[in-house]
């Protein structure tokens, strides 16, 4: 297959990239030049990289970290997570995500209900989003997750998050990150 008359081999690995996430191919920041030409490949012929039902809720960006001028070193040094099959490459591993359904499900799993900062609404919409545990009480309001994802989208943050300490306990580490202020999170 050629994309504009250039061969996939030809491509550089953010050309390839690109194609893959406009063919449906899962995860293709994970993947070196040559399984994004595989996968590509493979997704053309009906191959099974393709993006399935399990991509719903992938959010604008398909799941795709977001990235900016400014990217922190934590966004560097995680791994990118794209869908809701894929798990962490060691326990305690950084991991980062823009996909809506691997948020929620995380945030899930551990108790946790979308939020923002009482009085930090701005024009009607919510201020600092946050993740509601149990050990917070009163010190958050809860939202719907629609007016979160919104907001998170309409800010383009990234979710850095940890799924499991180094010793196994699951996490609630979590950051929300804006990659064009300056490694900030939010």
């Amino acid at each position: 297959m050629a994309t504009d008359d250039k061969p996939l081999e030809d491509m550089k690995v953010d050309e390839l990239r690109d194609v893959a996430r406009e063919e449906g191919v899962k995860a293709p920041s994970s993947k070196n030049k040559g399984e994004l030409v595989d996968a590509i490949s493979d997704s053309t012929d009906g191959g099974s990289d393709t993006a399935s039902d399990d991509d719903l809720g992938a959010g604008p960006d398909g799941g795709e970290v977001r990235t900016g001028d400014k990217n922190s070193k934590s966004l560097e040094y995680s791994q990118n997570i794209t869908s809701t099959d894929e798990d962490p490459e060691r326990q305690g591993r950084s991991l980062v995500t823009t996909h809506h359904e691997v948020i929620r499900e995380w945030a899930e799993a551990r108790g946790g209900r979308p939020a923002t900062v009482p009085n930090s609404e701005y024009d009607g919409r919510p201020g600092r989003l946050r993740i509601h545990f149990d050990e917070q009480n009163g010190q958050l309001v809860d939202i719907s997750w629609d007016d979160w994802f919104r907001t998170f989208d309409e800010r383009r943050l990234n979710f850095i998050y940890q799924e499991d300490h180094t010793d196994g306990r699951p996490s609630t580490f979590f950051r929300l990150e804006n990659p064009d202020t300056e490694g900030q999170g939010v």
